[in-house]
C-alpha cells in the first residue's frame, strides 16, 4: 500500500466539512421538533451522501442511483400511519433533500448545497408558521358519534348545528348497532368553531357519546 493512498486533499476535507455543516443545520431543526430523524441522523445522511459521491467521482463508478434508492428505504422507515392520518412525511422529505445536498457538496457544488440548505430551513421554519395558520382556519377533525336511537333525526340536527357554526361536514360511515346510530363525520373549518361544536355536542339531546 503506497503512501499516496493515504493522501486526502484539502478540497475533500472542505467537502466533508460543508456536508457536516449542512446536515447539522437541518438536523438541529428536526431535533428541536423532536422528530425521528434528528441531529446526528441528518448529519450522517449528508456526510454519507457526500462521501459516496466523492468516491464515485474518484473511481469513475455510478453510485448516485444507489444513494437515492438507499435513502428511499430510510425515508420509508420514518413514515407511519395511525387510524386517520399519516405522519413522518416531512421528516422523510428532509432525509431525501439532505441526501441531495450531500451529493451536491460531494460533487463540488458547494454554493448549491449551502443555498439548498438555507432554502430547506426556510421551508421548515417559516412555511411551518404559514401551514399552522392554514390549518387553524381550515382545520379538519373526524367525529365518531353515537346517538341514543337509530333514527336519523338526531344526526340531521347535529348537521344543522355544524352548518350554523359555519363548518362543513360529510358523512364517512353510518351504521346501526345495539339500537344506536353510529356515525363517522368529517368536520372542517376554523378550529375555534370546531371547539365550539364540541361544547354544543355536550349539551345536545340525543347524543350518547362522541
Amino acid at each position: 500500500m503506497s503512501p499516496s493512498e493515504f493522501d486526502i486533499s484539502t478540497q475533500d476535507l472542505i467537502k466533508v466539512g460543508i456536508a457536516v455543516v449542512c446536515g447539522a443545520i437541518l438536523g438541529l431543526e428536526r431535533q428541536y421538533k423532536n422528530k425521528t430523524a434528528g441531529f446526528r441522523t441528518i448529519i450522517l445522511i449528508t456526510l454519507g451522501s457526500a462521501l459516496f459521491t466523492m468516491i464515485a467521482q474518484q473511481s469513475g463508478q455510478q453510485v448516485n442511483i444507489n444513494i437515492v434508492t438507499g435513502i428511499g428505504f430510510i425515508g420509508a422507515g420514518v413514515i407511519f400511519k395511525d387510524n386517520i392520518s399519516v405522519n413522518g412525511l416531512t421528516t422523510a422529505a428532509v432525509i431525501w433533500i439532505s441526501a441531495a445536498i450531500g451529493m451536491a457538496v460531494g460533487s463540488g457544488n458547494y454554493l448549491l448545497g449551502l443555498i439548498s440548505t438555507l432554502l430547506t430551513l426556510v421551508v421548515l421554519v417559516l412555511f411551518h408558521l404559514l401551514e399552522d395558520y392554514i390549518d387553524k382556519v381550515s382545520h379538519e377533525r373526524v367525529l365518531f358519534v353515537v346517538f341514543d336511537t337509530i333514527d336519523y333525526t338526531d344526526l340531521e340536527t347535529l348537521e344543522d348545528t355544524i352548518r350554523q357554526l359555519h363548518l362543513r361536514s360529510r358523512r364517512r360511515l353510518i351504521t346501526k348497532k345495539d339500537g344506536c346510530l353510529h356515525a363517522t363525520i368529517v368536520v372542517g373549518g376554523h378550529k375555534k368553531h370546531i371547539n365550539r361544536l364540541y361544547e354544543k355536542m355536550l349539551i345536545t339531546p340525543g347524543i350518547k357519546a362522541f
